[in-house]
């Protein structure tokens, strides 16, 4: 079964914290000092909030699944409809670990398609005292022609 996933970029986490957990009628499942997710169930949605994007906003959109064949019928249709995206295998970020495909739609906004295998106690795989930017950076894959604007700010995006 599919979940939707927003990540929003905010410049203060506390209150965007106490806005969202009224707005879901609940508390986060997750809360670190730089992030927050709920995983709602209604609407099916994993939403998460960090203030680790460039931009306050829409940071990427995505489609989160629960195994891995649910991720290579997704990884399907991005090659069926010749759609150029990026592999990431094991990629630590927002404090978990998933393998993803990354693209862009055609507005620029973009997506990723994951299947999260667990978590880990970083914002990165590999966390940097003084780093702020976010993780899937890496170059671990590539199919098809992917999007240039994406590929300069791909390492904003995450989880």
């Amino acid at each position: 079964m599919k979940r939707f996933h927003v990540h929003v970029s905010v410049e203060n986490l506390d209150k965007s914290v106490q806005f969202y957990s009224t707005l879901f009628g609940q508390a986060p499942s997750v809360v670190k000092a730089d992030y927050a997710k709920w995983m709602l169930d209604d609407p099916r949605i994993n939403f998460a909030i960090s203030r680790r994007g460039e931009t306050v906003g829409v940071d990427h959109l995505g489609l989160q699944v629960d195994s891995e064949e649910e991720l290579l019928d997704l990884r399907s249709r991005l090659e069926v409809a010749d759609i150029g995206f990026r592999v990431e295998s094991q990629i630590g970020c927002c404090y978990a670990r998933s393998n993803k495909h990354w693209t862009t739609d055609p507005a620029g906004v973009a997506w990723e398609t994951y299947h999260t295998l667990g978590s880990i106690p970083t914002f990165h795989a590999r966390e940097e005292k003084t780093s702020t930017a976010a993780c899937c950076a890496s170059d671990s894959g590539q199919a098809g022609t992917f999007n240039t604007r994406r590929e300069t700010t791909r390492a904003k995006h995450c989880c």
